[in-house]
């Protein structure tokens, strides 16, 4: 564990005391696309105030993404053409979103305790889990075409069939704030917040638990790339065998608040920083970090490849929706120097450090929860 509860929220609290001063007014606008990699178009979401949070690819050549804050699944074009359609349970809080096995995009409903659907054409519908409290947060397309989703409330994995079926496997480590989830060698891999702990769930419901080297703290999500499971955790980028060795590459800011991972089309892993980066991370841990204009007011958020393939991010509290280009084409490479005296290039295995208080504001609605604990 990172720290007893108390301590956490207490951290957590004080983080996002200070981010959240100025977010509200924060507002977004569309700047000029160049043509080099790390290169940001930034495209403002209809409707105001939505929070957008998870971000996925979807079958129609477009990005979904949910709308926090609005109750609302919005669906952007690689031109950049946003349109949203309203989820039918309100204050359901959708979070995260993944394409499923029926060509539709489904997604959580954390304060709804339900899985919802939408398809292409914006149709929605929604599944009920039949234990209530259960709190879904992360979801995830599983090898054996099933729905797989965290359940911060109860501390379980569940797992939606293709039937309507719901099975749900209890988590050893008691209170271990389940966050998100990706498919991965051996079954679904999902990151344990509070617990400082990487889990792994075979298809059969059994639960493998690697914890994490000391002064690595409240891994966020974790994605499928070369050499493993990589997966962001406050001011670090770490990659996890399927054996459970890890590898930890620390970020330049010591309060970055690294938050969502996926593998770019460039075979590297890119992420976003809530701080107000986004950051591109090769198989060797080499890192670069590129800087959000007034990243720090909109809170970069989910991450995604594209069909276009670019990178596409959310900004929470900036009202819009990121698009990075993650392949080389004209113009002159402009990489952000990193700040302070840390050198990211290097991993460091098992090492030992006190704790550090977590570089990163949780969405709001989970401040609330954790502080419910």
């Amino acid at each position: 564990m990172p720290g007893t509860p108390t301590t956490i929220r207490r951290r957590l609290h004080r983080v996002f005391a200070v981010a959240v001063g100025g977010l509200l007014a924060a507002t977004a606008t569309a700047a000029p696309a160049r043509a080099d990699v790390g290169d940001l178009t930034e495209f403002p979401v209809t409707t105001p105030a939505s929070g957008p949070a998870g971000i996925t690819a979807g079958p129609d050549r477009a990005l979904w993404f949910t709308e926090s804050e609005a109750n609302r699944i919005g669906r952007i074009t690689t031109g950049g053409v946003v349109t949203d359609f309203p989820v039918p349970t309100p204050s359901s809080f959708p979070f995260e979103i993944t394409e499923g096995p029926d060509g539709a995009l489904w997604f959580t409903q954390g304060a709804a305790d339900r899985i919802g659907r939408i398809t292409t054409d914006g149709a929605v519908s929604e599944v009920s889990l039949p234990v209530p409290g259960t709190f879904p947060l992360g979801i995830a397309l599983g090898p054996d075409r099933a729905l797989w989703f965290t359940e911060n409330g109860t501390n379980k994995i569940g797992r939606l069939g293709r039937d309507g079926t719901v099975t749900e496997y209890p988590v050893p480590t008691p209170d271990s704030f389940l966050y998100r989830i990706a498919a991965g060698p051996g079954g679904l891999w999902f990151t344990e917040l509070l617990a400082g702990k990487i889990g792994r769930i075979d298809l059969r419901g059994n639960i493998t638990e690697f914890p994490l080297p000391a002064g690595t703290d409240f891994p966020t999500d974790i994605a499928a790339g070369p050499g493993g499971m990589w997966f962001t955790a406050d001011d670090e980028i770490g990659r996890i065998t399927p054996r459970g060795d890890v590898d930890v590459y620390p970020l330049a800011n010591a309060f970055s608040g690294a938050d969502s991972i996926t593998r770019g089309p460039d075979g590297a892993m890119w992420f976003t920083e809530q701080s107000g980066r986004y950051g591109r991370i090769t198989a060797t841990g080499r890192i670069t970090e590129y800087e959000v204009p007034g990243g720090a007011d909109k809170v970069p958020f989910g991450i995604a490849t594209g069909p276009d393939r670019n990178i596409w991010f959310t900004e929470l509290f900036g009202n819009a929706v990121g698009r990075v280009r993650a392949l080389p084409g004209r113009g002159r490479v402009v990489v952000v120097p990193p700040a302070g005296a840390r050198t990211p290039q290097e991993p460091v295995r098992g090492r030992q450090a006190p704790p550090r208080t977590p570089g990163q504001a949780l969405h709001p609605v989970l401040m609330q929860r954790l502080h419910r604990r």
